[in-house]
């Protein structure tokens, strides 16, 4: 099966997409970039593996280990503490064991940082983009708390460790290992809410629970629950993109960093080298900034009503 595995229309329409993409950002006067695609270090979110390679990086040395990129979100906060102001980019990234109907271990990836802007500045702006791509209504809005009331009835809050292992073995028809409280959350938001969400056109999800903040600021609501100043933006129950409001302390980066690591150990994962050069970026200064990862295929299949990824990859990994 050497022929690609996508129509002829579709590479067609994926080079309109850039072009959409490249004007959009343009016309704002934010500045594309290019940063490497093999680093020493990479994510340590124990959800997410990272390819990693050996390289003898043309030194006496000998190979040693290097990872492909999960996203380019550090070293595009390395330009940010180095005076960029706004940037975006548009890369392959690679993630192990990703592979179906809407993921491909490599993947093409927008992200884009905007020094300045808050979430909801930068939900704005994500909005605009994606209805100038998609030219479908306007997003909606609604916190992480609110979708989980509304669908679920429950306070994923407030709500008892026991009481969510419940209604992950109720409704979510789970029976295996004891999960974690963000395990059970995260397996009752993807069986019963994402479905739901993004039915009438783009709808932002926000303020997730403090211990999903990943490389997100921490806020509190009103009644004194900590909340992860992130979003996600669904389309058709699909997410499209993930945004945060940027931690910018080093100190509390690398405890983030570590905690990952010590969850990615008791997960049987490898642990994964702790990125300090990201470290001492954000130790110099790297300003208060909103930025967002945005699953470029997923757009495009988005665009071309299409429900598989393969529809829209030259050479997926099946062909690759």
């Amino acid at each position: 099966m050497w022929q690609p595995a996508c129509k002829l229309e579709q590479l067609k329409a994926r080079a309109e997409l850039y072009a959409l993409v490249r004007d959009f950002f343009a016309r704002r006067q934010v500045l594309e970039v290019e940063t490497p695609l093999i680093s020493r270090a990479s994510a340590t979110d124990p959800m997410l593996d990272s390819v990693s390679l050996n390289l003898s990086a043309g030194d006496a040395v000998g190979p040693r280990p290097f990872y492909l990129n999960t996203s380019p979100e550090f070293p595009m906060k390395r330009l940010l503490a180095a005076g960029s102001g706004p940037i975006y980019q548009i890369c392959k990234s690679f993630r192990d064991g990703e592979n179906g109907r809407r993921h491909n271990p490599e993947f093409t990836m927008l992200e884009w940082y905007r020094p300045g802007f808050d979430l909801e500045q930068l939900m704005d702006e994500v909005e605009q983009l994606v209805l100038g791509v998609l030219q479908c209504s306007p997003a909606t809005r609604r916190s992480y708390r609110n979708a989980f009331v509304e669908i679920t009835g429950i306070d994923p809050f407030s709500v008892s460790d026991a009481a969510l292992s419940d209604l992950a073995r109720e409704r979510a028809a789970y029976n295996g290992p004891v999960l974690s409280r963000d395990e059970n959350l995260d397996l009752l938001l993807s069986v019963l809410i994402e479905p739901e969400l993004g039915k009438q056109g783009p709808e932002f999800v926000y303020h997730y629970p403090a211990s999903q903040a990943a490389l997100a600021k921490v806020g509190e609501t009103a009644d004194g629950y900590a909340i992860a100043e992130r979003f996600e933006l669904y389309i058709e129950g699909l997410e499209i993109a993930n945004g945060y409001f940027e931690l910018t302390d080093a100190r509390e980066q690398h405890k983030r960093f570590k905690e990952d690591n010590q969850q990615r150990v008791k997960l049987g994962k490898p642990e994964i080298t702790i990125d300090r050069f990201l470290l001492d970026a954000l130790a110099a200064g790297m300003p208060s900034s909103a930025g967002v990862a945005l699953g470029l295929d997923r757009l495009l299949m988005l665009r071309s009503k299409l429900s598989r990824i393969q529809d829209v990859l030259a050479f997926p990994i099946e062909r690759s």
